[in-house]
């Protein structure tokens, strides 16, 4: 007979021990899944830094006691399609002006992001502060309009672009004896034979209109054929670039044009060194010399910087000779910026200067004179083609001084 006894007993028991492997399963089917951890945050960068807008420097309160310094330094951002050029006609500086402050910087491809120095501070030349004092190493005018006594002086300055090498703008002392409004250009034949040797026939005469080199305004000086006007090649503001004449951006000249009334004593600097006080302490405004300067700064630079100096501020910095340190001068006119720099008492030199300048927006400055539109600046080739035209010498015979017309650019 056969034993059933290991089925009758040991069923039940295998089928409780499956049972509770199935209750087990089914717990662990329902349990919760993990939740993912959470993501790694990024760390978000700071924003950037809200820059102050920059304000117009061409029109200045001289302060009381006795400043010889307007205006402040400046550094700004390039930005995607900026050139040195570009930058400069929006702040109002020159060509010249703007290179000297940034050596090394290519005026062309600046670099996109790169902090340049906008030099916007001024020592005023050593010249009366009165009427139209123009300053043709540093390539800039400044006017002082008549004021009453006790109230503050003020200045307008601007860039100007100045005679090439053998046509000096010429130094001394005039007046404005006439302005004129879309003025006609009555060629001199030195400047048409100068033309005509490069392949280049001027007419006679120029019309009034976008072909004109002097620009939309002129003023006519008690030197005949030298005048102060417009351009209608405002790339060669800042720069040697002319016959003679001064030139300003067309902006510039439209302001000064309403502002300046004729009989305006008119006086022309060449101080490619100019000192000012400021609150007790010397600082040395340093510009290139140019090529054409006779004086021979190498060897009688400390006498002939005396030679720049008014009688009142010759003084002074007699009476303070053992305080000026003399090799930061040396330095500073060695290579200059353009930038005032204190020489005497312990102050920052260039370096530090720059460092501490106002660093602004790369925008067109508040009350500027442009609209930041008109009249724009043009490439590199024409540039190259201005900046030949310095070095080619001028024609013996210089344009005639009697000429019955504004004759000369």
């Amino acid at each position: 007979m056969v034993n059933y006894s290991f089925g009758v007993y040991r069923v039940p028991l295998l089928i409780a021990a499956v049972a509770g492997c199935c209750i087990l399963a089914g717990c662990s089917l329902f349990r919760g899944v993990p939740a993912a951890p959470p993501p790694v945050a990024k760390a978000v960068p700071p924003p950037k830094p809200v820059l102050p807008s920059p304000s117009a420097t061409h029109r200045f309160q001289i302060e009381a006691g006795g400043s010889d310094i307007v205006g402040y330094v400046q550094k700004t951002v390039v930005g995607k399609e900026d050139t040195l050029p570009d930058i400069a006609r929006r702040f109002d500086v020159g060509y010249e002006e703007i290179l000297l402050a940034n050596p090394g910087v290519d005026p062309w491809l600046p670099g996109v992001g790169r902090e340049v120095v906008v030099p916007t501070q001024f020592i005023l030349p050593a010249a009366p502060h009165e009427g139209v004092v123009v300053n043709v190493a540093a390539m800039r005018i400044f006017y002082y309009p008549p004021h009453k006594k006790g109230e503050p002086q003020v200045v307008f300055t601007h860039p100007i672009g100045i005679g090439k090498v053998g046509w000096k703008t010429p130094e001394g002392t005039t007046k404005i004896v006439s302005r004129q409004k879309d003025p006609v250009w009555v060629v001199p034949k030195s400047v048409r034979d100068e033309h005509l040797e490069n392949g280049d026939k001027l007419p006679g005469i120029v019309p009034a209109g976008p072909d004109n080199p002097l620009g939309a305004y002129a003023f006519r000086l008690g030197w005949p054929s030298y005048l102060i006007h417009g351009t209608n090649k405002p790339y060669g503001v800042g720069m040697r670039s002319s016959h003679g004449c001064m030139r300003l951006y067309p902006e510039d000249i439209a302001v000064f044009f309403d502002l300046i009334p004729i009989g305006t004593k008119v006086t022309i600097v060449n101080q490619p060194y100019v000192f000012g006080w400021r609150d007790g302490t010397l600082y040395l405004q340093a510009y290139a010399v140019m090529e054409d300067d006779s004086r021979e700064w190498s060897k009688n630079r400390k006498r002939l910087l005396a030679n720049l100096l008014s009688p009142k501020l010759r003084r002074r910095i007699s009476d303070h000779d053992s305080e000026i340190d003399w090799q930061r001068v040396g330095e500073l006119a060695h290579a200059p910026r353009g930038v005032p720099v204190s020489v005497t008492g312990d102050h920052a030199g260039i370096d530090e200067v720059i460092a501490q300048s106002l660093l602004v927006e790369n925008t067109l400055p508040a009350g500027s004179n442009w609209d930041g539109k008109s009249e724009l600046l043009v490439d590199e080739k024409t540039y190259k083609e201005m900046l030949g035209e310095q070095e080619k010498p001028a024609p013996q015979v210089q344009a005639s001084s009697q000429q019955a017309k504004v004759s000369s650019q």
